[in-house]
Formats: structure tokens, sequence, C-alpha cells
């Protein structure tokens, strides 16, 4: 049996730029030389949006560096990736894009205790600027009060 890794790649623009509602853990379809870099540590979340095409979810623009020991038979390093979840998951996310303003966001990827690469997805919508503003602010003045608190102590 694998032990749990430490390895999770998280999306941290997608928390800013997003205000998400519903998450979903997905596997993902991986060759050899993506599964060896995932473990490496060598990918990156930013940019990455999912697509339906032809009713499968597919992640668009996740980066995965090429494995450093990899051949000839080493992958592209932002190919489309199918991600693998059940059909009523899926059709809970065709239901959710369908409305308006609403997409889904890779936030974090990780490797699981069986050693398999999974990649947490979210349903968001868009913040206006004035949002982020005021995410901004309260992380301000949660920052504040922690050190108010500690002080005190």
């Amino acid at each position: 049996m694998h032990k749990a890794s430490n390895i999770s790649v998280k999306n941290r623009r997608a928390f800013f730029d997003y205000e998400l509602t519903d998450f979903f853990v997905a596997g993902i379809q991986l060759f050899g030389t993506e599964i060896k870099a995932i473990r490496e540590g060598k990918a990156g979340l930013s940019d990455s949006y999912c697509i339906f095409i032809n009713n499968e979810l597919w992640v668009k623009n996740m980066h995965i560096a090429e494995y450093s020991f990899g051949t000839f038979a080493n992958h592209e390093a932002r190919r489309e990736r199918k991600l693998l979840l059940t059909k009523k998951e899926l059709a809970k996310l065709v239901r959710a894009t369908k409305e308006t303003g609403f997409t889904i966001i890779p936030t974090k990827l990780f490797i699981n205790e069986k050693g398999l690469a999974k990649l947490e997805i979210a349903v968001a919508r868009g913040k206006k600027s004035y949002d982020k503003r005021q995410t901004l602010k309260e992380k301000e003045d949660k920052r504040l009060m922690d050190r108010a608190s500690k002080k005190s102590i």
C-alpha cells in the first residue's frame, strides 16, 4: 500500500478570482511520465479550466512539466486531460454550467492514499473587482484581529 503523499498543488488564484460553490474530486487520465512529474511536484493549475467535450469533462491548460528522466515517450506539458467522474456528478456539473456566469475551475491537485492523482474541481462564478477588494479587506481585518488577540495573550 502507498502512504498518503504530501504532494498538493493549489490554485490560489481561483480563490481570489472566483466565488466557489460546489466541490468535486475527480480522477485524471494520465500518462506514466505525467504521474511521475506530479509526484516530483512539477505541476501548476493557474489559468486552467474545465470544459465538456462529447459529454465528457476535460481539463485544459493544466501544466505538468516534462518528466526529467522521460525519453521520446515524454508527454506534452499543456495537453488536454480527461477527468473521471460518475454520471451523476457529470449531470450535476452540466446543469451548473448551463446557468449564466458559472464555470468549472480546478482548485487542487493531490495524490490520495492509494497513490492516485486526484483533481479537486469547483463550480465557480467570476468575482467583480469590488468583490475582490472586499475579499482583501476581510483578509486584512482578520489578520489584524489575530495579531491583536496574540498580543493580549
